[in-house]
């Protein structure tokens, strides 16, 4: 923990008790982010930027106000916490709001999550930029390069430190860092449209990454792929969802888990705790201690420390994303405010043995636009990937849409790959769907 970080977020503590706050929490935040994009033999952007902030929590006579500045010089925080204290008196009462029960703290885990690599930091401008080149130089190293249109590669890099302190007890900090490199790759199909296809890899420790040149590479093939998509009929059919695109079919059930949501009535999945809301071969767990995974760390934005939490077992939902405010609100216990590392645990087959399975079906690479109600649970989604035919992909399709209601679309899942796509805080594998309406010609 930085101690200049701790000594300003407990000043900060200080200051806001001496101004009439009853309770506080400060939290101190210091990050470089770098983006550097490199277009058809071209640098198109690079930017920097370097933030460090301080964030107070006041509670003030049942009233809670949340204010944030960068000018941490001492006379400057005195005046921000003072002024913050002022205003916090104006804004109408709310009993709910409160810092979480002192034992949401205990049970923090102290082992090294290898979340921060001195390595991210360190690099050079030189280093961004040849990491960035390189994903176009793979891209275009493939027989048909004469077809590609436009590749756009860009590395990304972060690091930060957060410290955070509370006047009921907590007092904790990590360091973290990610890196991120992708290429998008544009190609002429014969009858003049521009399909367009991405590769990417995001991990915390820069010895993890791939090359650039085997993501820019796997960019093009995916592009080339898609020559000749077209719509074909519409129907019930099985549906083989890539790993890397079944992560967007996980984001959108867990959306309406949130305090939130359930609150405020906005949910499909209120009220069913302990109810199979998937079929059997769906589990799912927040497992927030995974060493080196992008979505862990010790401790929530409050405070609470964090532990791996199922999420749903074998279809059955056990838990909600629930903050302590509405916790209160909902007079329940809290669990977390969010989700860290959502985990399906894999199955047995590869994603080419789940194919050979499937006698007449789509495989969707791609979910391209559409929406997803939190309220009703219904769903429409753009797809673009492949027809199957007797358990070998044949032409790749797009312009089609799958349509349907979250708590029956997940009781058809028939399935579960052994291939979770690791370049992301949700770790699922392809996944099996049988019986899905999908919407073509």
């Amino acid at each position: 923990m930085s101690s200049e970080a701790l000594n300003i977020a407990e000043k900060a503590l200080e200051l806001a008790k001496q101004a009439g706050a009853q309770a506080a929490a400060a939290t101190v935040q210091r990050y470089r982010e770098v983006d550097t994009t490199w277009r058809d033999g071209k640098l198109e952007k690079v930017s920097d930027a370097t933030s460090r902030m301080l964030t107070v929590q006041l509670y003030v006579d049942e009233r809670y106000g949340s204010m944030v500045t960068s000018d941490l010089r001492p006379a400057a925080l005195e005046r921000f916490v003072a002024d913050s204290v002022t205003m916090v008196r104006a804004l109408a009462k709310d009993p709910h709001r409160k810092l979480p029960d002192p034992a949401t703290y205990e049970g923090r885990s102290t082992e090294d999550l290898e979340i921060w690599d001195p390595a991210v930091p360190a690099l050079s401008a030189d280093d961004r930029l040849r990491r960035a080149k390189a994903l176009e130089a793979g891209a275009r190293d493939v027989k048909e390069a004469s077809r590609i249109l436009s590749v756009t590669g860009s590395f990304g890099d972060y690091s930060a430190e957060l410290t955070r302190v509370t006047s009921n007890g907590f007092s904790g900090s990590y360091r973290n860092t990610y890196v991120s490199q992708s290429a998008e790759v544009s190609v002429k199909d014969d009858d003049g449209r521009r399909p367009s296809e991405w590769a990417d890899a995001s991990v915390r420790r820069l010895a993890a990454l791939p090359t650039p040149e085997s993501v820019g590479k796997e960019a093009t093939e995916r592009a080339l792929r898609r020559l000749g998509a077209k719509k074909v009929a519409s129907g019930t059919k099985t549906i083989v969802v890539e790993a890397r695109a079944a992560r967007g079919l996980i984001r959108h059930l867990i959306a309406p888990l949130s305090g939130s949501a359930l609150q405020q009535k906005e949910s499909f999945l209120e009220g069913k705790l302990g109810a199979k809301i998937a079929a059997a071969p769906l589990t799912l767990v927040d497992e927030p201690l995974l060493h080196g995974a992008l979505g862990s760390r010790p401790f929530d934005g409050e405070g609470m420390s964090t532990k791996r939490r199922p999420i749903i077992e074998k279809g059955a939902l056990r838990s909600y994303f629930i903050d302590t405010y509405y916790a209160r609100k909902l007079g329940v216990a809290p669990t977390i405010g969010g989700p860290t590392n959502l985990v399906v645990p894999p199955g047995t087959k590869a994603l080419e043995a789940l194919i050979k399975d499937v006698k007449d079906g789509y495989l969707v690479t791609s979910f391209l636009g559409g929406n997803s109600n939190s309220t009703t649970g219904a769903f429409s989604l753009g797809i673009a990937g492949f027809r199957i035919e007797r358990g070998v992909t044949k032409e790749p399709i797009g312009e089609m849409n799958m349509a349907g209601k979250h708590l029956d679309f997940w009781r058809r899942l028939a399935a579960v790959g052994n291939d979770p796509y690791v370049y992301s805080s949700t770790r699922a594998p392809s996944l099996v769907f049988d019986g899905v309406s999908v919407a073509g010609t």
